[in-house]
């Protein structure tokens, strides 16, 4: 019985399949019902109607999705270089076998723990110019409290200060494991060699955590190209839109208007554009990596 499992396809298959199947169950069928659905006018009741790219068409040209998409490539352009940078910088002074480093590691890992609920209570608590810990000291320094949640120009930098608050602690744990693989002898033969901290940096340390670094920018874009929570409980997208993100109006979409064909297709296009962006930003990252 032993021998004739041996070497047959089977045996693989019966590793393999639960995950398998658990993956096709999850992802793959979600995935080709919702490009389905995006062709049809259907409901939350199950009601449907071929309409084939009427869908498709309608949201390329709604003001409101557009409106979001700008409001959405706003927040990635402002949360995921300022989140790299910050984590990165942090990442480089806790990478040593201290116990304070170890405290203030997990200092900054403690908000990546949190929910989404929580965080937006406590900046909500911070931001809100009615008595605000920001209010409070503007009204301590003599000055007007600003509406950092109800202004159409502070309400998205307002957004992204509380995402990068949330979200430092991966980046900056992902940072840490690639700091520590660099050899120490390298930066002993650096020191021998009188060369500076931003020479060493730049010549050492930045080649050698390349693959991290990239992997990092990846992550966060696919991440803030999908933020949603922050944006529904700090400001149900408002005020006048101006901060709602694609995902905050494919849920409006769906679960406020019951278009969940028309939902479909715009969550279809936000699937197509983060592949693209993803894809785009390993290219331009790795086109001049020299070959091993």
């Amino acid at each position: 019985m032993k021998g004739s499992w041996q070497g047959s396809p089977l045996a693989g298959f019966a590793f393999v399949g639960p995950f398998l199947f658990l993956y096709c169950a999850i992802l793959i069928y979600p995935l080709l019902l919702g490009i389905s659905i995006s062709f049809h006018q259907a409901d939350l009741f199950g009601a449907r109607r071929w309409v084939g790219f009427d869908n498709y068409a309608r949201v390329l040209t709604d003001p409101v999705f557009l409106q979001s998409l700008v409001n959405t490539f706003k927040l990635a352009l402002l949360i995921v270089p300022t989140l790299t940078v910050i984590a990165l910088l942090l990442a480089l002074a806790l990478n040593r076998a201290t116990r304070s480093a170890a405290i203030f590691r997990g200092i900054f890992f403690s908000s990546s723990v949190l929910s989404v609920t929580i965080v937006t209570l406590i900046w909500r608590f911070i931001l809100t110019p009615d008595a605000g810990l920001m209010a409070e000291v503007s009204q301590a320094f003599g000055t007007e409290p600003l509406p950092f949640l109800s202004d159409q120009d502070l309400v998205i930098p307002s957004i992204a200060i509380t995402t990068i608050w949330w979200s430092l602690g991966f980046p900056i744990m992902l940072f840490l494991a690639g700091l520590q693989q660099i050899p120490g002898d390298v930066y002993e033969a650096a020191a021998l060699d009188r060369a500076s901290r931003w020479t060493t940096f730049w010549k050492i340390t930045l080649p050698s955590i390349r693959r991290t670094l990239i992997l990092v920018i990846m992550l966060q874009t696919a991440a803030q190209l999908q933020l949603f929570g922050q944006a529904q409980l700090l400001t149900a997208g408002g005020p006048s839109g101006s901060s709602r993100t694609l995902v905050l109006f494919i849920f409006e979409v769906a679960f406020g208007r019951w278009e969940l064909g028309y939902a479909a297709a715009a969550a279809e296009l936000l699937f197509l554009l983060i592949l693209t962006v993803t894809l785009l930003q390993y290219w331009a990252v790795t086109r001049k990596e020299p070959e091993r």
